[in-house]
């Protein structure tokens, strides 16, 4: 391969040596064993297209279809179908950054478009072309806000997603960030421990619904990270910003977010498509790119590259950010679904999960076989605590087709039992029923 530098045996241990590792195989510990290979593949050199399509097919054949009733992250919502068909186009599948405005203009106009919805629905002044997920735009917000304040500690709530935690913690370590923890109080951000452990720190990072499904009112939070001289900052689900209030009522500073709920499959987990929002006085602090639009020369309307704080065009250390990117066949996919929905739409669609997910709940705790954990207002998710053995019931639906709940005693054995379960608006009342009966 052309210009292709292979790192030789000197350059592999210095790497390992600057890490903290000894070999390679080290970086892989935190893979199970049991889902490790172990074993050369068994690929042969050639086979026809044919047999090549049988072999998919019987592949595909050992996946289940299953009944989703867990979200913590990732949730099963409805995709029109018009938007693989438009993405899947070859002028978006391949086109890549958008360097040269004069031969990119359909892509820098729905990145635009992606903007402009991101800022409608956060009500944030502006917004990047896009990120690589929700929890790396976090840790971006992150490195703006000790940018801006000079602090080396940052405040995160524990109701935030634990594995937007890990992210800030990896990121934190090699910018040498501290991260602290406020604890909760019934489900919520708990204001006074804020409060004792403020002093020096850039900000608050919170979740909004959070990790929990609990919605969070964060106006009197909001009011004394400011007063604190940090920067208050919100990761949110943006498909339930029509709904409930959003950030820029909060007051929020920087606002981030996965746009996997926005019609994105679940696809495994990711990759996904993220998304960072502020204010116009932290537009310099940001990441990444924004797409704006202008006149040419023959005063026709013409989008552009307006800001680009990004590593290719600057110094490596001056850079904004060394992790950004832009996902934009991903940005184009919600651009899409929010135009195809549109507002009444996309409430519509958290109107029919917040149902489902109140009814569900409700059964459950008819069942007697369960309890309330937090006595807060919630949407599509909740938290439920059982007295069942969790993974005799996880296994139980799962031969229904059926995928439980997230069992949080897997995250925190001090939640042995409880279970978060998410409800969409793909899951219909006989499919609620049917869990319920399972049960």
């Amino acid at each position: 391969m052309f210009k292709y530098l292979p790192h030789t045996e000197e350059d592999i241990k210095i790497m390992l040596q600057r890490i903290g590792v000894e070999s390679i195989e080290d970086l892989f510990a935190e893979i199970p064993e049991s889902l490790r290979c172990g074993c050369d593949y068994d690929v042969p050199s050639a086979v026809s297209e044919v047999d090549l399509r049988k072999q998919f097919a019987r592949l595909a054949d050992k996946n289940k279809e299953l009944i989703v009733f867990r979200g913590a992250g990732s949730y099963d919502h409805y995709t029109p179908s018009i938007i693989p068909a438009i993405i899947s186009r070859e002028e978006f599948m391949t086109a890549y950054t958008p360097y040269q405005p004069e031969i990119s203009q359909g892509t820098l106009q729905y990145i635009f478009e992606f903007q402009s919805m991101i800022t409608d629905l956060t009500g944030m002044d502006v917004s990047n072309a896009s990120m690589y997920d929700g929890p790396t735009a976090t840790a971006e917000a992150m490195f703006m806000a000790a940018s801006q304040t000079k602090q080396k500690k940052i405040l995160v709530s524990k109701s935030v997603n634990p594995n937007t935690i890990r992210v800030l913690e990896t990121y934190a370590k090699y910018r040498d960030l501290e991260l602290g923890f406020v604890e909760l109080k019934n489900g919520v951000t708990d204001v006074e421990d804020y409060l004792e452990k403020c002093e020096g720190t850039s900000g608050l990072i919170v979740q909004n619904p959070n990790f929990f499904g609990v919605v969070e009112d964060y106006s009197e939070i909001s009011d004394k990270v400011h007063a604190a001289k940090g920067l208050f900052i919100m990761t949110i689900d943006p498909s339930t910003l029509l709904t409930i209030k959003t950030p820029k009522e909060f007051n929020a500073d920087i606002v981030t977010g996965e746009c996997q709920p926005l019609g994105v499959p679940m696809s495994f987990g990711g990759a996904y498509v993220g998304f960072l929002a502020t204010t116009e006085k932290l537009i310099r602090k940001m990441p990444g790119r924004i797409c704006g639009v202008t006149n040419d020369v023959d005063g026709k309307r013409a989008f552009v590259l307006t800001l680009q704080a990004r590593e290719q065009h600057i110094r490596r250390e001056k850079a904004n950010s060394n992790i950004c990117s832009n996902q934009s066949l991903m940005a184009l996919w919600v651009t899409v679904y929010m135009a195809v929905m549109g507002k009444s739409g996309i409430q519509e669609a958290l109107r029919q999960s917040v149902a489902g997910a109140h009814y569900l709940h409700d059964q459950l705790l008819k069942t007697g076989k369960f309890e309330k954990v937090y006595d807060q207002p919630f949407l599509k998710e909740f938290v439920v605590k059982t007295n069942l053995d969790v993974d005799r019931l996880e296994k139980a639906l799962l031969k229904k087709n059926m995928l439980s709940g997230l069992h949080l005693g897997t995250l925190d054995e001090a939640r042995k039992g409880q279970i978060l379960f998410c409800v969409t608006e793909k899951r219909n009342k006989d499919e609620l029923d049917a869990l319920i009966k399972a049960i």
